[in-house]
């Protein structure tokens, strides 16, 4: 079996508050994307996991899909199997990758294998393996709260507008993202502002990250002013990684000043 795990970006993130178990809470909207990895299930003796296409830190023991299959080991009489990922999706992006490739993994074994687990259940397995995870096991447009793993619904529906996105060969990592992020009470929850139509969102709809990373990778700013000049009508990073990117209400024509970057374009 395959799939094709997907990234996502955040449509503002306000992060809040710290948490007493070292956490923040945040506010956050997940939007799922097209730019995707490739992902490969099959039943075979013995266990293996190998990996392609952009290389992934780490040992494969350490592997979200390694995790996510020796979880439900452990609950269930699992067969032994192999898997593979084509790594496409840039790490240390804010595009939540890897996140997208357990939660997948975990709907792919649940499906081979005929567990029964519902949403829920899958969800609750995928909370335990980080904290984007849970998102991609319905892999829709949801409201993130607390952890960034607490969803509500929330009608922001982009069809129809097209997306840039640009990952300037820089990974930032979790830890370096929250080292200097002071946590701060909104006036109003981000979820106000994202009602509002999105020509608004330049003025209120935030990424607090990038009041911490910008002034430390002066690319960032750089790239998000490029992407408002070619007519994004919204613009920002995505998540807590260095991916920026720019919603346009028609496929912008780029030349050739993202050439030595990763980009990516679609429709959303």
């Amino acid at each position: 079996m395959i799939s094709f795990p997907n990234a996502k970006i955040n449509l503002g993130l306000f992060i809040t508050e710290k948490r007493a178990d070292g956490f923040h809470n945040l506010q956050s909207c997940f939007y799922p994307i097209g730019w995707s990895d490739a992902l490969e299930l099959i039943p075979a003796e013995p266990f293996a996991f190998s990996s392609s296409g952009l290389p992934i830190p780490g040992e494969a023991a350490t592997n979200l899909c390694v995790r996510a299959y020796e979880l439900l080991k452990k609950d269930f009489a699992l067969p032994s199997i192999q898997m593979h990922l084509h790594k496409i999706v840039p790490i240390g992006a804010g595009l939540g990758g890897g996140s997208a490739d357990a939660a997948f993994a975990l709907k792919l074994i649940n499906e081979q294998f005929a567990l029964g687990l519902s949403v829920a259940q899958l969800q609750d397995y995928a909370r335990r393996l980080g904290s984007d995870c849970a998102f991609f096991i319905q892999n829709k447009p949801v409201y993130c709260v607390e952890k960034g793993d607490i969803f509500e619904e929330i009608g922001v529906d982009l069809s129809g507008y097209s997306i840039l996105l640009i990952y300037p060969n820089l990974a930032i990592s979790t830890a370096e993202a929250y080292a200097n992020i002071r946590p701060t009470k909104p006036q109003r929850p981000l979820r106000d502002y994202l009602q509002q139509p999105i020509k608004t969102w330049r003025q209120t709809v935030r990424n607090d990250f990038e009041d911490s990373l910008f002034p430390n990778y002066p690319v960032l700013p750089k790239i998000k002013q490029q992407l408002y000049e070619l007519g994004a009508v919204y613009a920002s990073m995505s998540g807590s990684g260095s991916t920026v990117y720019g919603i346009f209400d028609a496929p912008p024509v780029i030349s050739n000043q993202f050439e030595d970057y990763n980009v990516w374009q679609g429709k959303l």
